[in-house]
């Protein structure tokens, strides 16, 4: 990885973290503290796969230690040697000096419990729709799933597929089906191509470059689902560097934010099939795609971290 800049992407001057001494932090929870501080005082953003601080430095610290962040809690006590303390330090003053996202630092993200690389290629998945595909989808038709009977999925296509974490999430989630998946960005698919095959679905996930549908012919599908770039122009504008540092791609929604969900809106009902739907994250558009597609009785679904960011359609609706 590329030493970082002694200046910040505006020219200013970077933070100056105050110097450690030997012996001063001893444990896990020791360094997360001082990282903490350090996050709180840099005015850091966190929106890329942990939402606070102590969740960001607990992350930082167990990949430094080689730890899953489930362990934590069991080695949160437990003493850091002089060399890795040394590690976690650098990945602390790369935080706060570059403000690039943690996972460019280390190359990593947790999706569902499950690990997936990430580079500057991509955008850092932190898409509600893993969660909704485990609470909204249960087996056998069970009571609250959007689809009568997941287990007979044949067929996914996972649109802006990015890392391409969903549509591994999707694979494990329904394992008949075999599933596309569509980014326009070669880069996102070198990173998406990498992460399926560490993933062992090279058989299951096939990709494509391609804009939206353009590369999938007549196919249909039983479920589309999709994560595509949604901020307008004001949110453009003012996103922190943290995003900043991201593909651009990935986040542009045009003016209103909306201009690539219209597309898919508009496109979906030729490839899916007749009890299937589209499951699809906008953010916060909520309201203008109500206000655009009156006559769409779209369904909003809320998960434990949002509210009314993700919409659920059936195919019969769509028309």
């Amino acid at each position: 990885m590329a030493r970082a800049s002694k200046k910040t992407p505006r020219g200013r001057a970077a933070p100056k973290l105050a110097k450690v001494g030997a012996g001063e932090l001893v444990t896990l929870i020791d360094f997360v503290r001082y990282a903490v501080s350090r996050f709180v005082e840099a005015k850091l953003a966190f929106a890329h796969g942990t939402t606070d601080p102590v969740a960001e430095a607990a992350f930082l610290v167990c990949e430094a230690l080689h730890l899953h962040p489930d362990q934590f809690e069991a080695f949160a006590n437990a003493s850091v040697t002089k060399a890795e303390g040394k590690v976690i330090l650098d990945l602390i003053h790369k935080r706060v000096t570059t403000r690039k996202p943690a996972a460019y630092l280390v190359n990593k993200i947790y999706m569902r419990g499950l690990p997936f690389y990430v580079d500057e290629r991509v955008i850092v998945p932190r898409s509600f729709i893993g969660e909704l595909l485990e609470s909204h989808f249960g087996s056998d038709g069970e009571a609250g799933s959007l689809l009568d009977d997941p287990l007979a999925v044949g067929r996914v296509l996972d649109l802006c597929t990015g890392s391409g974490c969903l549509a591994i999430l999707a694979a494990h989630h329904f394992p008949n089906a075999a599933i596309d998946a569509v980014d326009i960005s070669k880069g996102a698919l070198e990173v998406a191509t990498r992460n399926v095959g560490e993933h062992g679905l090279d058989h299951r996930i096939t990709l494509h470059r391609g804009d939206l549908f353009a590369p999938l012919g007549d196919s249909s599908y039983d479920l589309i689902i999709s994560n595509p770039p949604y901020v307008d122009a004001d949110g453009m504008a003012a996103l922190p560097p943290e995003c900043r540092a991201e593909p651009k791609l990935a986040f542009d929604g045009g003016a209103d934010g909306l201009d690539v969900v219209r597309r898919i809106l508009r496109d979906a009902p030729k490839h899916l099939a007749p009890e299937g739907g589209l499951l699809c994250e906008i953010g916060r558009g909520r309201d203008l795609l109500d206000e655009a597609f009156p006559e769409l009785p779209l369904l909003w679904l809320d998960t434990e971290e949002s509210e009314g960011e993700v919409f659920w359609i059936s195919a019969a609706d769509l028309g």
